[in-house]
């Protein structure tokens, strides 16, 4: 093979790599785009006018595909939070704060005094068995912690029962992250938000309801505003601040060094080849 026909094919091979490269940066850039159509304060306003609500009788499916209604955890308070199995990061990293307080409350109050239930809102995909193989993944075997898949046509109204707002995305989903408390009679009376869950969001309502004490729908719309999570950016447990995530213009940035890498490579390359071929030129001269 000559010279130029072996730059040519080089180049066309790096091409489609650089290409590769690429592909994840232009996915994650039109992901980024359509962050924008959630919007958080609408997204908040209608999780918090859930607050009072009594839940509907939903029937959704166990770990093992058994009927399980809500209503079979009416006379205890209930924990409910919405994940998505395919979420790598952020519903994982939720889900093991919400168990070290989960732990946490059970050391304190017992047990079985309390239920826990987390609700699979990626239908088909989000599956008994999908969600049977996230809870083993994360080690989550409390006996009162459940995880429920609902059908496609009962995840909607399930999820405005709740005020869970989400919105599909070529990256997966945008979604407040928040976890409902449900009083004894199926009425949410709090809605706590964000990465990190604390014992005490969730511990001091808690304790009002397991004595039996009415606790009051409680509306903090203005100091909530910063704790919602949508998925442009990435919560930062050790400031307490949401950050951008930087993995798009570093990818990007990545590229651009590589093709210009590979543009100094080939212009090395003719420059060879135009060598050679002076030379070749002036030994037949």
């Amino acid at each position: 093979m000559r010279a130029t026909e072996r730059i040519s094919a080089l180049s066309g091979a790096v091409l489609c790599l650089f290409l590769v490269l690429l592909a994840p940066a232009v996915v994650q850039a039109s992901s980024h785009g359509s962050d924008l159509g959630l919007d958080r304060e609408q997204a908040l306003r209608t999780s918090q006018a859930a607050l009072g609500r009594k839940i509907a009788d939903h029937t959704l499916l166990d770990r093992e595909g058994r009927p399980v209604r809500l209503s079979s955890y009416r006379g205890k308070p209930l924990l409910v939070s919405f994940i998505y199995t395919g979420c790598f990061q952020v519903c994982p990293t939720t889900t093991r704060s919400l168990q070290e307080t989960v732990e946490g409350l059970q050391k304190t109050f017992g047990t079985n005094q309390f239920n826990v239930v987390s609700i699979g809102f990626n239908q088909p995909d989000d599956s008994p068995q999908a969600l049977k193989a996230f809870a083993a993944q994360y080690r989550i075997n409390q006996p009162s912690w459940e995880f429920l898949s609902p059908s496609m046509t009962t995840v909607g109204p399930l999820a405005r029962d709740f005020g869970f707002v989400y919105e599909a995305t070529p990256a997966g989903f945008d979604h407040v992250l928040q976890v409902s408390l449900v009083d004894a009679q199926g009425r949410i009376v709090r809605q706590v938000y964000g990465e990190s869950i604390r014992p005490g969001d969730i511990g001091e309502p808690l304790k009002l309801l397991l004595n039996g004490t009415p606790v009051e729908p409680s509306l903090a719309l203005e100091s909530l505003m910063d704790r919602v999570r949508i998925l442009c950016t990435v919560y930062d447990p050790k400031t307490g601040q949401y950050r951008v995530d930087y993995t798009l213009p570093i990818q990007i940035a990545g590229g651009i060094t590589f093709l210009i890498a590979m543009l100094v490579f080939f212009l090395n390359e003719w420059r060879s080849v135009r060598r050679s071929a002076r030379n070749k030129e002036a030994r037949r001269a």
